[in-house]
């Protein structure tokens, strides 16, 4: 979609002009102005009053009680809240602040992610520069960028930053980077002369914006669009229209939030109205429905969560993937289509010289980027460990018609200059040559830089040993041809070559030579204009890295498609994808142009039939990213540029780099690669699945406990006598309510946090992505708690009768009252210890995990006996949780009675494994079958 500046002179969202498609002085008039003078100051002051400052706008955000509001308005933190009320209304004050404190911890991490959030449009204004140099009154002068206003004439050099969108007057071989705006891999080349109206931002090559960097070059350009109205500011529109999503993680507990508090209040006003059926006081009927309401919340269940996926976020660093927002750990591991951006993401953004023609042969260059290390290898003869003479001429040339160079730094190599030109000294140095001895020997005499107009660069050198000078020329192949004068049938084969190169993605160019008298020292336009020798091509591109064909290979195995949207030409993207294994045979891509024309039932089919898509605008990736979800599918989206932004936060899970992203990519994003490497999203993948896997494994192993205590006091309350001691009615209660809070608290938190450690399930990469309509509370979770809850109430109620009326005829009521419950919670925190045996993995028998693949669990059972042994012996703890010393047969009783869990769990792993059909792919996603490369 082409730039446009309102037409009115107000800030508005009316029609505009497509400002590369004018003419210099239509451009001109339009803004009344003057190449020459530019605008008077005083014109200039008045404009700045109409049209604002040359700033981005950022909106205001919530402020800091709504901000606070938003982390404890949740059903879980309301349990939380209550459960915390509850104790200090029995008189546990240590507990209830334990629970507070919990709260208080969650609310002030959300908050601070939250307050961090909207630095990504911050970020953008970060990008305009803070000095421009303008033509006013007829002098050229330095003013603030923030002071522009359309109609300025401003001057741009090598080095400067682009202040606003502008039209450009006069160019004189004006090359700007336009990555992190367009993702065009290479500096674009800039010209003057008008273009299509239809022309996308990549190819506007008559326009600079702002935020982009002049890398080589002068020009005068005028000033179209400031502030807002720049491509910048669109930009900064469209990630302010993007909203936030829940991540599927905090979509599922707030479901399981929901349902808890329901049941909890239904079950407790049940119990209330049945315990004054049977007799009990109010007072007492009041505290069977607090002790269950404190039996069934499970207190540890928020702590146990935020530690599993801090444990993830630890191990993902470890695979160079920083996590800014907690959650994200797992939305990677439900991730079911990943966009990513091309340049510096699944390519290395390093031009590599591949292929090499000259009129004797073809040839192949090995090795990528900028590194030297790499081979000659020919057709007919393999390995060349010695260049022939036509290789040695053609990149010997070409080193010498350039300015770039390639230096060490530690371990890797660094380019001075341009990629292009970059790429050609590299080509020369696999080949044995020192390129700076090269140019010592070869000096050089003169210089035509390379412009658009003529397409192509020459350079004079003195021969070594006095053999005369010579012209060295490098340009576009067509260019070069016509100057070398070749027959028709010689034209033909090397556009041939340029063809098959072209096909392959690559960037073509040709090298030629021409002789000069030795009285020579400097170029001529005679010099220039025929009579050069065709030396040979050299086709170059921005090679994949070898380690994301493996990640995609990795992607796909786990059902989950990878697409390339991307600012380069199609050509490119299409080669590049082949060898990463992208596209299927035949396959084809699509342009944002086409994206364009298409309307939303269309953009849908697209997004999920088309595994490529190129020259696309930031708009185009929102919209791909939205048509995606719609479909329901966890989009991760990665980039490094500005471009990027508006699809890094409307996605489930947004990726920059670290090293090559642009602040406000980093900003917008949920995760940074540290290393720039589309590898590491599979392995942080793999890492989410995991963390997902025990996630669940927690939640099936909390659970049980809370739903088994409330079946303990439900027992009690509709079976258990009504006892009538020292002339009063008492109830017979198989726990108080410190009890449960231990059991919840210590017990429950110290043994789910190994299930953290566990390593991944064999399967984990070879099931598809879970889909989001996918309850966390599944049948598995439900069957599993129930028949885990009854199993460990019958044991702990079981017990408890036994021992109270065992001890009650030898030690009267109180006592053996206090060793029953002192039993009954033994006898659960043995359960617990049995089950976490079997939680350890959710699908494989205990005899198929490894005993010591997890040893953090030894260090969880050994603090909770040592902890249960304080709880029952310690006469302080004694005195906190009514609890009184066993003898250790009754411990031995609790631990052999709670064992029963571990056949029981084994046998239903048994019948569900057996209905379980083998994980495939899904079949509505585009996932080739070959790898074309």
């Amino acid at each position: 979609m082409p730039h446009l500046e309102p037409t009115t002179g107000e800030r508005s969202t009316s029609p505009t002009r497509a400002w590369h498609a004018l003419e210099v002085q239509s451009a001109l008039e339009i803004l009344a102005s003057r190449e020459d003078r530019g605008l008077s100051s005083a014109e200039a002051k008045e404009r700045l009053v109409r049209h604002g400052q040359n700033l981005l706008q950022t909106r205001r955000g919530p402020g800091f009680l709504p901000l606070l509001w938003r982390q404890v308005n949740n059903p879980i933190v309301f349990l939380l809240l209550g459960s915390a009320v509850l104790a200090v209304a029995l008189g546990k004050f240590l507990d209830g602040l334990v629970v507070l404190g919990a709260v208080a911890l969650n609310a002030v991490i959300g908050f601070l992610q939250e307050f961090r959030a909207g630095k990504a449009i911050a970020a953008l204004s970060r990008m305009v520069p803070q000095e421009a140099q303008v033509i006013r009154d007829g002098r050229t002068q330095s003013v603030h960028s923030s002071a522009l206003v359309p109609g300025d004439v401003i001057l741009l050099a090598s080095g400067d930053k682009v202040p606003a969108d502008v039209r450009l007057l006069v160019s004189k071989n004006l090359q700007v980077e336009e990555a992190a705006l367009t993702g065009e891999s290479v500096p674009s080349q800039k010209a003057v002369a008008p273009l299509p109206e239809e022309t996308s931002l990549g190819d506007q090559r008559s326009m600079a914006f702002g935020g982009t960097l002049v890398t080589t070059g002068w020009a005068r350009a005028l000033v179209v669009a400031t502030g807002e109205a720049t491509e910048l500011g669109r930009i900064s529109h469209l990630l302010q229209e993007v909203t936030e999503l829940q991540t599927p993680l905090t979509r599922a507990f707030s479901s399981v939030g929901k349902l808890l508090t329901l049941m909890v209040l239904a079950v407790s006003g049940v119990l209330l109205g049945v315990s004054l059926l049977r007799g009990y006081t109010f007072a007492d009927a009041l505290l069977v429905a607090i002790t269950l309401a404190v039996a069934s919340i499970p207190e540890g269940l928020p702590a146990i969560i935020s530690i599993v996926l801090a444990i993830g976020v630890q191990r993902m660093a470890a695979w160079n993937a920083v996590i800014r927002k907690l959650p994200s750990v797992e939305t990677l591991g439900s991730t079911s289509v990943i966009c990513s951006d091309k340049t510096g993401t699944l390519t290395r953004n390093e031009m590599t010289v591949q292929a090499l023609y000259t009129p004797a042969g073809t040839y192949t260059l090995s090795g990528v980027g900028y590194s030297p290390a790499g081979e000659l290898w020919s057709p007919s003869s393999g390995h060349l460990p010695k260049p022939p003479e036509d290789v040695r001429a053609l990149v010997e040339a070409g080193a010498l018609c350039g300015d770039a160079s390639v230096h060490p730094v530690g371990a890797t190599w660094q380019l001075s200059g341009d990629p292009t030109e970059g790429a050609l000294v590299v080509a020369s140095m696999k080949v044995g040559m020192d390129v700076d001895a090269l140019r010592r020997t070869w000096q050089r005499l003169d210089v035509v830089p390379f412009e658009s107009k003529h397409q192509f660069m020459a350079t004079l050198h003195s021969c070594p040993g006095g053999d005369g000078h010579r012209v060295f020329i490098k340009g576009a192949p067509e260019v070069i041809l016509r100057l070398c004068g070749t027959s028709v049938e010689t034209h033909e084969v090397v556009m041939s070559h340029v063809a098959q190169m072209a096909l392959r993605g690559m960037r073509v160019l040709a090298v030629g030579e021409k002789r000069v008298p030795v009285a020579a020292v400097s170029l001529q336009p005679a010099d220039v204009e025929n009579g050069f020798t065709i030396l040979g091509l050299q086709g170059m591109m921005d090679p994949p890295r070898p380690e994301a064909i493996e990640a995609v290979k990795m992607c796909h195995a786990a059902g989950i498609t990878v697409k390339m949207i991307t600012g380069d030409h199609l050509g490119t993207a299409e080669a590049i994808s082949r060898q990463l294994g992208l596209l299927p045979s035949g396959g084809r891509g699509m342009t944002g142009a086409q994206l364009s024309k298409l309307d939303a039932l269309g953009l849908r089919h697209a997004a999920i039939a088309t595994n490529v898509f190129a020259r696309v605008a930031p708009e185009h990736k929102l919209r791909l990213v939205q048509a995606l979800q719609d479909e329901g599918h966890v989009v991760a989206m990665t980039g490094d540029g500005v471009n990027d932004a508006p699809a890094l936060k409307q996605a489930n899970i947004g990726i920059a780099m670290g090293i090559t992203g642009s602040a406000v990519s980093k900003e917008a994003a949920d995760v940074v690669l540290a290393d720039d490497n589309f590898a590491s999203i599979a392995s942080a993948v793999e890492e989410g699945r995991r963390v997902y896997d025990n996630l669940i494994k927690s939640l099936a192993f909390v659970l049980p406990t809370n739903l088994g205590l409330g079946l303990v006091l439900i027992a009690a309350v509709v079976f258990f006598p009504v006892l009538l001691v020292a002339g009063e009615h008492v109830p017979l209660m198989p726990m108080l309510p410190t009890q449960m809070l231990w059991i919840n608290l210590a017990a429950s938190v110290t043994l789910s946090l190994p299930l953290a450690f566990e390593v991944l399930e064999p399967d984990a990469m070879r099931r598809p992505p879970r889909k989001l309509s996918t309850p966390i509370l599944g049948s598995f979770v439900i069957v599993r708690t129930i028949l885990v809850a009854l199993l460990m109430a019958a044991g702990a109620v079981g017990l408890f009768l036994w021992e109270y009326w065992t001890e009650v005829p030898r030690q009267g009521h109180a006592v053996a009252l206090r060793e029953a419950q002192t039993m009954a919670v033994t006898t659960v925190v043995f359960f617990q210890i049995f089950y976490l045996v079997n939680c350890r993995s959710l699908r494989s028998s205990i005899f198929h995990v490894g005993f010591f693949s997890n040893r953090t669990v030894f260090a969880g059972v050994g603090a909770l006996l040592l902890m249960q042994a304080g709880f029952i012996y310690a006469p302080f703890m004694q005195r906190i949780f009514g609890t009184a010393a066993l003898e250790l047969k009754a411990v031995a009783l609790s631990a052999l009675v709670a064992a029963v869990v571990l056949p029981f769990i084994e046998i239903e792993k048994a019948i569900r494994n057996g209905g379980v059909a083998k994980y495939a792919p899904p079949a509505s996603l585009l996932i080739p079958e070959t790898n074309p490369a």
